[in-house]
C-alpha cells in the first residue's frame, strides 16, 4: 500500500533521525545557516495524521555526500550546546 521507507536518494546521505517534522526542520534549519544544503525526507501518511510510532513519523534529514562529516559535526555540536541549556535550567 505504500512506498519503501528509507528510500536510497543519489548523493545525498542521512545525518539525523527526528521523530517529528520540527526537529527536523530545526536541524535542518541550523544547517542551512551554516551553509550545508539539507533536505527533509519523510512520508507524508504521519505528517497528515500526526502518527510518530514505530518509524512512522520518522523524518530523515539529509545532506550532500561529500558534506556528511561537517554536518554531523555541527548536529552533534548543537546537541551539546541544548543538553548544557537544559542543564542550567533544571
Amino acid at each position: 500500500m505504500f512506498g519503501p521507507r528509507n528510500v536510497k536518494r543519489e548523493g545525498l546521505e542521512v545525518v539525523y533521525r527526528a521523530s517529528g517534522l520540527l526537529r527536523a526542520q530545526v536541524i535542518k534549519g541550523r544547517l542551512e545557516v551554516s551553509g550545508i544544503p539539507a533536505v527533509l525526507d519523510y512520508d507524508s501518511v504521519s505528517q497528515v495524521f500526526g502518527i510518530t510510532i514505530d518509524g512512522l513519523g520518522e523524518v530523515r534529514v539529509m545532506v550532500p555526500i561529500e558534506r556528511v562529516d561537517e554536518a554531523r559535526e555541527l548536529i552533534a555540536a548543537g546537541d551539546d550546546e541544548m543538553l548544557a541549556g537544559m542543564d542550567e535550567e533544571g
